[in-house]
């Protein structure tokens, strides 16, 4: 459809200078907000990109990349079993853990909390909690010593600092003297860790395994063993892998299964912003849309000589498609070339506006994720692009097929 004949008209036309300015006026506003969709495209899905990134990272430092346990969710001999997942390749690191719900009570105050007990230094090689202590490091945690290490928002909901003591009750009970009495055991804070999630912040806990075991009447028994794997993104093909080495009275879940609905609706909302500012592009399309019908009234003259010289309505219409793919093309480079930059510079542009305008766009104790970072991905820069180009394209075809339909005889008329 496109011959040298028609690129080089098309071409033309684009470069030529018209007696109507509105109409390149229109060209220009054609060009610039296709440029700013683009722009906005990138700029806008790279900093959900990284924000993304920064939750599933912040997630994954207090949870683990995978997780064994039984069907009745429990091991009961969980050396053998970490030994077997680690002869698995891309397996790293295992470390126990038993989990509990539990109630914690200062005087007055009570909250509910998830309680891990741990193995300190097993539990740094498979998460970050070491890493996220505001007070006392995890190691304090001593067995028999009845420590307890909490989050920052659930050690500020009870009113208690390092040092101080709170009382865990746990929803088993024991059978007394005078009856049946909700079991419980008064615990030491030994540091407080703060990841910047509030479901970690305000809701989770940790004690020795040795006193978990103690606590809940575990014996040997533990919870699961939690992995650590040289690529989380290989978490799937490896759990695969990993329950066929074990065998039916295992289960083996990775972060994707376990944080499945979280992960899904950050993918669904990027595909709904996605969508949202393609539709800002279409609208821009529109504008070209009004270039070429105005171009096509001017040029009627022009092709109606052409239609005589025995040019196909075919070539007429490919000659305007290649005028609006050039307002299109320009305007989508135009876009990725200042989306692009600005994207990987997020940061430092938002923290100079933030100091030019003397604010905190966000806040550290209003927002848990305060710095905006984004994630430039070649391959969503090019969809982004070329689903942009083929909008503009798309909006080229009906005032083509207008100019395609033009008759000589009526264009000449009054010629």
């Amino acid at each position: 459809m496109f011959q040298p004949k028609e690129l080089f008209i098309g071409l033309r036309y684009t470069r030529a200078k018209r007696k109507n300015h509105f109409v390149s006026f229109i060209a220009s506003i054609s060009i610039a907000g296709v440029a700013l969709g683009v722009f906005a495209l990138i700029v806008v899905l790279s900093v959900m990109n990284g924000f993304g990134d920064e939750l599933r990272n912040r997630t994954l430092s207090m949870t683990s990349h995978a997780t064994l346990t039984g069907f009745d969710s429990s091991l009961s001999d969980w050396q053998a079993a970490a030994d077997k997942t680690l002869q698995q390749a891309g397996v790293v690191a295992a470390a126990p853990y038993i989990q509990k719900e539990v109630m914690l009570s200062n005087g007055s105050r009570v909250s509910g909390s998830l309680v891990y007990g741990i193995m300190p230094d097993k539990e740094i090689t498979v998460s970050d909690v070491g890493n996220k202590m505001v007070s006392g490091r995890l190691s304090d945690l001593r067995p028999g010593e009845y420590g307890i290490v909490l989050g920052r928002e659930l050690a500020r909901s009870l009113g208690v600092y390092e040092g101080d003591r709170i009382i865990v009750i746990t929803p088993q009970a024991s059978v007394t003297a005078v009856g049946v009495m909700p079991r419980l055991r008064r615990f030491r804070v030994v540091g407080v860790f703060e990841v910047g999630m509030n479901q970690f912040d305000s809701g989770v806990a940790y004690i020795h395994m040795y006193d978990a075991a103690k606590l809940f009447s575990m014996d040997s028994h533990v919870s699961g063993v939690r992995l650590r794997l040289q690529d989380l993104f290989e978490a799937p093909r490896i759990t695969r892998e990993l329950d066929h080495r074990l065998g039916e009275n295992y289960w083996v879940r990775d972060w994707t299964q376990q944080n499945k609905n979280f992960f899904r609706a950050l993918k669904t909302e990027k595909t709904v912003m996605f969508i949202i500012l393609l539709m800002v592009i279409a609208v821009a399309a529109l504008n070209i849309v009004s270039t070429l019908m105005m171009t096509v009234t001017d040029k009627e003259a022009d092709i109606a000589i052409l239609r005589t010289m025995g040019i196909r309505p075919g070539s007429i219409m490919a000659i305007f498609m290649v005028q609006g793919a050039v307002i299109g093309l320009f305007g989508t480079l135009t876009g990725v070339a200042l989306g692009v930059p600005v994207a990987l510079n997020v940061f430092e542009i938002v923290h100079w506006l933030e100091q030019l305008f003397n604010t905190d766009f966000l806040p550290a104790d209003v927002y848990y994720v305060s710095d905006i970072t984004a994630d430039v991905r070649f391959g969503d820069v090019v969809t982004y692009a070329v689903s942009a180009f083929i909008i503009t394209i798309m909006a080229t075809i009906y005032p083509a097929w207008r100019a395609s339909r033009t008759l000589p005889a009526e264009a000449l008329r009054y010629e």
